[in-house]
């Protein structure tokens, strides 16, 4: 009882606690507000209509963390060790953004029809800018806050916008009844833009205006590009599967299956907020070597273990729920779901270790685990989907999050193996010396 105590008067005075806590709300609430709206969307769309959102959607998803260049990661990796580079590295991010995602837009809008059937195609122009540019700046400035382990500001701004949607959605069946995709993604850019233009506001207001130095532009472009690339092979692998169902014109199975993988999202928010609240830590945890990091990355894979053990039960005892919600025409999500209800346990492992390896400036390994399992999921993809749909999707995905949690745990117990060797022997050759 005494034991039990004093880990509660843990809890309750451990920054990192509460900052988890409150992405765990802020991110909880939201999604449940994001749930609520999926369900109104995928009433106001039904199956076919979603499906084509989806797909535009997936297909923006994997080359739009490319708008940044890092710079948020940049950001959240140099401010949260010195705060007096603020004003640079904001500036820094609104610059890349600025720039960077115009021409991703573009080069997504006339590279789609080749890639996706032409519905879909045909809304991309729109929901990449809601996406590359909206959406990316909203994130980065979440790590401008993540990087003051001010996360409550955060969770309030992702709090808002999920409101937002809410109500735009709401309003849209209230005054529609039915709409298409492409209406979906017009009130999606509305929404997007202003969420955007207040997280901007009020980062300004709170730290200071920003300093724009181009030499950073250039100077942090490598680094940061290595960061962007991580991201986007993360995009790859959860989202070429309905790009290629998009490819395919299989929109009823997209709409199917990306209705079961947003109640997958759900039920990670509890892992996405514990490595959210502790990435500051992890970062400064990796200066004093990997060992460190791997330290607190296993503290924390405990924590985040658990909490998707039960969501995945959860997701499975509950799956047969989701067409009485969203609509008998998503009756095949029920199956869906339980196929995929193990991938929050997989991303609690992938998730952490890689976190860890970032932490200690060891991204390279991170990104060469990711380019792996995106040659995996890939190759798994183009064999299964034509056959199986759907099903091979969701085979496909289950094998590459559990190959990828195996490449990250692998790399980072090699890792620090070396690093222990190395230091056993500088304290061999140091007690020589002496």
């Amino acid at each position: 009882m005494n034991k039990l105590k004093q880990e509660i008067s843990k809890l309750k005075s451990s920054s990192l606690a509460r900052n988890a806590g409150w992405m765990f709300a802020g991110q909880g609430v939201g999604f449940i507000l994001q749930a609520l709206y999926f369900i109104l969307i995928a009433r106001l769309l039904g199956t076919v209509e979603y499906g084509i959102y989806a797909g535009a959607f997936a297909l923006v998803a994997i080359a739009g963390t490319y708008s940044t260049l890092g710079s948020g990661t940049l950001f959240l990796r140099y401010v949260s060790n010195e705060p007096g580079k603020f004003s640079l590295y904001w500036g820094n991010i609104l610059v890349v953004t600025s720039s960077v995602s115009v021409a991703m837009v573009l080069i997504l809008h006339f590279i789609a029809p080749h890639l996706i059937n032409p519905a879909s195609a045909a809304i991309v122009l729109l929901v990449a800018i809601a996406n590359c540019f909206c959406m990316q700046l909203s994130t980065c400035c979440g790590q401008v806050f993540q990087a003051f382990e001010k996360l409550r500001i955060t969770a309030i701004l992702n709090l808002l916008t999920n409101l937002v949607r809410l109500i735009a959605a709401a309003g849209m069946l209230f005054s529609l009844h039915h709409a298409t995709a492409k209406q979906w993604a017009i009130a999606s850019l509305c929404v997007s833009a202003l969420a955007a233009g207040t997280a901007v506001i009020t980062v300004t207001i709170k730290f200071g205006r920003p300093t724009f130095a181009p030499k950073l532009f250039f100077s942090g472009a490598g680094e940061g590009l290595g960061y962007s690339f991580a991201l986007s092979t993360t995009s790859a692998y959860n989202d070429l599967d309905k790009t290629m169902l998009s490819h395919y014109g299989m929109n009823a199975a997209n709409g199917i299956y990306s209705m079961a993988y947003r109640v997958v999202d759900i039920a990670t928010v509890p892992v996405y907020s514990i490595r959210d609240a502790a990435m500051p830590r992890l970062f400064r945890s990796g200066t004093e070597g990997i060992e460190k990091g791997a330290a607190l990355a296993t503290r924390l894979l405990y924590r985040s273990l658990a909490l998707s053990a039960v969501s995945a039960i959860v997701m499975f005892v509950t799956a047969p729920i989701i067409p009485h919600i969203v609509g008998h025409g998503f009756a095949e999500s029920v199956i869906a779901l339980r196929w995929l209800c193990l991938i929050p346990v997989l991303r609690s492992v992938h998730q952490m270790t890689g976190c860890a390896l970032t932490g200690a400036g060891l991204q390279r390994y991170r990104t060469a685990a990711q380019l792996s399992a995106v040659a995996i999921n890939l190759g798994l993809n183009l064999w299964l989907i034509p056959i199986y749909g759907w099903r091979g999707a969701a085979w496909s995905s289950l094998a590459t999050d559990f190959s990828l949690g195996l490449f990250n745990w692998s790399i980072l117990r090699l890792l620090c193996r070396a690093s222990r060797k190395t230091n056993d022997r500088n304290a061999a050759v140091l007690l020589e010396t002496q």
